[in-house]
């Protein structure tokens, strides 16, 4: 058994440990009103936008 194999393994274990997680929490138990899922939409967009602002400034301040 050489590294390669065992961090394979280690790998494949993680990769189905987390659609283990996936498969349970793919149908929502709750659900949500209009205006939370429109809140929700907002908060996506507004992290979009600042993770955006982010990356922008990155790029100008690397190539300066």
């Amino acid at each position: 058994m050489n590294i390669f194999h065992a961090i394979g393994g280690v790998l494949a274990d993680q990769i189905e440990a987390v659609r283990a997680v996936n498969r349970r929490f793919a149908k929502p138990r709750l659900t949500m009103s209009p205006a939370a899922q429109r809140s929700l939409l907002g908060l996506r967009i507004y992290l979009l936008v600042l993770v955006g602002l982010l990356a922008y400034k990155f790029v100008t301040v690397v190539t300066q």
